[in-house]
C-alpha cells in the first residue's frame, strides 16, 4: 500500500527514476481499486465513480510510468511507442518489465541502491 501511496504523492514527479516494484505495485492497486468501482458501478447501474477514478489517477500514472522508462535508461516520450499497432504495446510492456540500469544515468542515481528513508 505504500508504493501506492508514495506514487499518489508525488502525483506530477515526472523527473527521476522508479523501480519496478514501485511501478507494479501501483499498477496492481490501481486494477483492484478500479475492479472494486466497476463492481460498485454495476451494482449503482453507472460507471461515474470508476470514471471520476480514472480521470484522478491519470497524471499519477503517466508520471510513475515515465519515470519507470528513465529507471531503464529511456527518455519518456517511448511512451508514444503504444500507438504502434499490435507491437507498440508489448515493446513498451518490455520496457517497463526490463531490469533497471545498475548505474546512476541521465534521470539520476539509481533508486534501488539510495538509502531509505525510515
Amino acid at each position: 500500500m505504500n508504493w501506492y501511496l508514495n506514487v499518489l504523492k508525488n502525483y506530477a514527479g515526472f523527473s527521476g527514476r522508479a523501480r519496478r516494484k514501485e511501478y507494479w505495485m501501483f499498477v496492481l492497486f490501481n486494477l483492484i481499486v478500479a475492479l472494486v468501482l466497476v463492481g460498485i458501478g454495476l451494482a449503482i447501474e453507472t460507471q461515474i465513480p470508476c470514471i471520476i477514478y480514472i480521470v484522478a489517477v491519470l497524471v499519477p500514472t503517466l508520471a510513475v510510468l515515465v519515470r519507470r522508462l528513465h529507471d531503464t535508461g529511456r527518455s519518456g516520450w517511448w511512451i508514444l511507442i503504444s500507438f504502434v499497432p499490435l507491437v507498440g504495446g508489448i515493446m513498451l510492456l518490455v520496457f517497463l518489465a526490463s531490469e533497471s540500469k545498475p548505474e546512476a544515468n541521465t534521470y539520476g542515481d539509481n533508486p534501488k541502491l539510495a538509502p531509505h528513508a525510515v
